[in-house]
């Protein structure tokens, strides 16, 4: 009798195991010949060589499948262990197009005109810019790329930050410390991650600084190579900001600014230098600026109709604000 321990990698344990080991007994059942033992993040197997050898090609391919997708079922590993190859054809037929595989399988996919065009543009561009209203999926789609980016090893880590402006109260009268005051500020880049990978290898990857997430401040005096960097509502940052994120940029890096020119925090508006950052770049060549609209709202169906009623009212006004001069 021969003994193998095979290591899982690159999934999580308790996803191959299933709920209740439902999984692992399905396995389990499959090679009755073999004696299989759980342990964390490796299997321990007794039985013939050539029976341990197409286990582990089963698993392989198991796991595999999961870290492509991002999924795992017990219909899924049937399949492979009965050896027909519908279940990997039907995901390439469904999720052909998409970007990433989020959580519990997710499709996560361009689903607009302009989210497609950011995603064409990025092929060709190191520096974008994707500009357009709440809702759009700006800030989604560039953090999807990266993700991509990131799994297909095209960089080594993902760096993600956004002006932490005071919205009416100070940072110093917030409870908690630092990480605590701007972490508000930076939620909805934790909310699109955590749909995006794992919980626990999220986790892991930002302990490792492979995924980081920080105030814009915080990336003053840095070069940031070989990584994809997105700056989020950088309608918020003055002129001299963008400045200094946009000359971060070092060897093999992508940068994406996302912003809305029409949400601007600061109180001044007139402050806000992401408008005249557009015009002074916009010939360069390797830059590309993508412009998202109603049409991209893919949020409920009112948010495009509340941002519409917004966009007329403040073209009234500076209309009337131009005929009073």
């Amino acid at each position: 009798m021969n003994e193998r321990l095979i290591l899982i990698e690159g999934i999580d344990p308790l996803a191959l195991y299933g709920v209740n080991n439902s999984i692992f007994n399905l396995i389990s059942s499959h090679f009755p010949k073999l004696k299989i033992i759980a342990r964390g993040d490796e299997l321990k197997v007794l039985g013939e060589e050539s029976e341990i050898q197409v286990l582990e090609d089963k698993l392989n391919k198991i796991i595999d499948f999961s870290r492509r997708y991002n999924r795992i079922s017990e219909d899924v590993v049937k399949d492979f262990l009965n050896e027909t190859d519908d279940t990997i054809s039907q995901a390439e037929e469904n999720f052909g197009d998409a970007l990433v595989y989020g959580n519990n399988g997710r499709v996560i996919k361009a689903r607009t005109v302009n989210q497609r065009m950011l995603v064409d543009k990025y092929l060709d561009h190191d520096l974008l810019f994707a500009i357009g209203p709440a809702g759009s999926g700006k800030t989604y789609t560039a953090i999807a790329l990266a993700v991509r980016a990131l799994k297909n090893k095209e960089v080594k880590r993902i760096i993600l930050t956004r002006p932490a402006v005071e919205a009416g109260e100070r940072l110093g009268f917030l409870p908690g410390d630092l990480k605590e005051k701007l972490d508000p500020y930076l939620q909805p880049l934790y909310d699109a991650l955590n749909d995006m990978i794992p919980a626990r290898k999220l986790n892991d990857y930002m302990e490792e600084g492979t995924v980081q997430i920080a105030p814009l401040a915080y990336m003053r005096g840095r070069t940031l190579d070989n990584a994809f960097v997105i700056l989020d509502e950088a309608q918020n940052t003055s002129m001299s900001q963008m400045k200094m994120f946009l000359t971060r940029m070092g060897n093999n890096a992508k940068f994406i600014v996302t912003g809305d020119v029409t949400q601007i925090d600061l109180p001044r508006r007139e402050d806000s230098g992401l408008v005249p950052t557009l015009k002074l770049l916009q010939d360069i060549p390797g830059l590309a600026i993508v412009h998202f609209d109603s049409r991209d709202i893919i949020r409920h169906k009112l948010v495009k109709y509340i941002v519409h009623a917004f966009d007329k009212l403040t073209k009234n006004t500076e209309e009337n604000s131009n005929q009073n001069k």
